[in-house]
């Protein structure tokens, strides 16, 4: 379920003028009507060239946030509070030309934030995102930790 006024064109549109991602050529390629899906591309480009010549550790980064918490902000709804709260990124080798990136939540994610976070506890979900090269490979892994806490006024 996602918010009513969710409305992932305008969103997308938001994210792809917003300047940390235009400084950096990230384009968003698609956002999923239900909340479940972000994908995302950034070639290599004179404005994310780190100084040996591939792609900027910190742009590598930008690519994958804050896509995880705007999704998981959609699907759990109003009465929830979504923050990143940790991330960590082990680069895997030298991202050259596009890379890549889809940013999933499912369903049986969001199950499972429902049911730690019913009685007001807060939860600490993690993902593993992946940055992928144009063959597929393996350039970077993200561990994203999100907090999670239904608000009280909710209970």
């Amino acid at each position: 379920m996602t918010h009513p006024a969710w409305n992932p064109q305008a969103l997308r549109g938001h994210l792809n003028a917003f300047a940390p991602f235009t400084g950096a050529g990230i384009v968003i390629t698609h956002i999923a009507e239900d909340a479940s899906e972000i994908r995302v591309e950034m070639p290599l480009t004179e404005s994310n060239l780190n100084l040996v010549g591939t792609h900027f550790g910190g742009s590598l980064y930008a690519l994958v946030d804050p896509h995880l918490m705007i999704l998981v902000m959609q699907r759990m709804g109003p009465d929830y509070i979504v923050w990143d709260k940790e991330a960590c990124i082990d680069f895997r080798k030298p991202g050259t030309g596009t890379v890549r990136s889809v940013v999933r939540v499912t369903d049986e994610e969001i199950d499972a934030i429902r049911a730690a976070t019913a009685n007001g506890e807060k939860h600490l979900p993690k993902w593993t995102l992946e940055v992928l090269d144009e063959e597929g490979g393996m350039v970077a892994t993200v561990l994203k930790t999100l907090y999670v806490r239904r608000k009280r006024s909710a209970h």
